[in-house]
């Protein structure tokens, strides 16, 4: 039985039902919401841990990809009046071609260095999005309007629901492909050993820059529904607390597990909705859990659970 369930493919059929299912039971809108921004999480996750738990490099600035896109789709659409989807896809080329100008000289560096260079290119992010005031709303922030096509309009909790779903479905489903690709082999090779990748002909570096640009745009694309989403945006969302937040999702779920990325952005999106009746302990219990998992679970919980049923069966 758990032979046959080892494929990581065997997931994505499950997640699908449990994704169409779930509106079952919401009773009303913010049911939806909080949904929603399980899924935008769950996506940002899934591409930092190709980046993190498959290849080894650290990233302490991802939620700046994530702002960034936000704010150019915002920028194009509500302040130069282009259509949102053109707008979205010219924030992905944005990011994607920013990820790319910084990703060799900074995937040079390893260890604290790397995690320093990283942190200092989002705050460098952040910081101008909250100094250009004059194109961003500075501190303030900015509407942004909502994505329509031939006048069907993107808007309300239920439409986005489906949206995002579906985002999320692709997301896991590119990942999974990609783990299972030569890149995917490549990338653990770089996370193994470098040295040893590069002696085996791997050519390492442009493989860390590959990942890294994927999974800067996986965090811009999110932007961007979060920005049409919501309709307003501030430069919180491309705040270092923010980029801690992507990263603990990875490391709590499981790294090097797709599904475990997917895991850990549930947990810490939903803990803190459930332990608001508890006032002032919100933040002390939301921490004893993360630690308690830590330390009894130091590969993350999909891991450490997929690992048990493996000796039980």
């Amino acid at each position: 039985m758990w032979n046959r369930l080892q494929s990581p493919y065997a997931g994505l059929p499950v997640l699908a039902v449990v994704l169409v299912a779930l509106p079952l039971v919401f009773t009303n809108p913010y049911h939806y919401d909080v949904a929603i921004h399980i899924l935008i999480n769950a996506v940002v996750a899934v591409g930092l841990n190709l980046l993190i738990g498959y290849a080894g490099q650290i990233s302490l600035g991802h939620a700046g990809f994530y702002g960034l896109g936000a704010y150019v789709t915002g920028i194009l659409s509500g302040v130069y009046g282009w259509h949102p989807l053109l707008s979205i896809v010219a924030a992905l080329i944005v990011v994607g071609v920013l990820a790319f100008v910084v990703a060799r000289p900074i995937l040079r560096l390893s260890g604290h260095y790397l995690a320093m260079a990283t942190l200092g290119l989002g705050i460098l992010i952040s910081i101008v999005i909250s100094t250009e005031g004059w194109l961003t709303g500075g501190p303030d922030g900015m509407i942004v309007p909502a994505i329509s096509l031939f006048g069907w309009e993107l808007f309300g909790e239920t439409k986005w629901y489906w949206v995002m779903a579906a985002l999320l479905v692709l997301a896991v489903w590119l990942a999974l492909n990609l783990v299972d690709s030569p890149v995917g082999r490549a990338l653990r090779a770089v996370h193994g050993s470098e040295v040893a990748a590069q002696v085996a002909g791997v050519n390492t570096s442009n493989y860390k820059v590959l990942i890294f640009v994927v999974s800067a745009v996986f965090a811009a694309l999110m932007g961007t529904a979060t920005a049409h989403y919501s309709g307003f945006i501030t430069p919180d969302l491309a705040g270092f607390f923010h980029s801690i937040e992507f990263v603990t999702m990875v490391v709590l779920g499981g790294m090097a597990s797709t599904y475990g990325a997917l895991i850990g952005a549930v947990i810490l999106t939903l803990l803190p909705q459930l332990l608001t009746g508890f006032d002032d302990l919100e933040i002390v219990i939301f921490g004893a859990i993360l630690m308690s998992v830590m330390i009894f679970m130091p590969r993350g919980l999909v891991p450490t659970v997929a690992a048990r049923l493996r000796r039980e069966g």
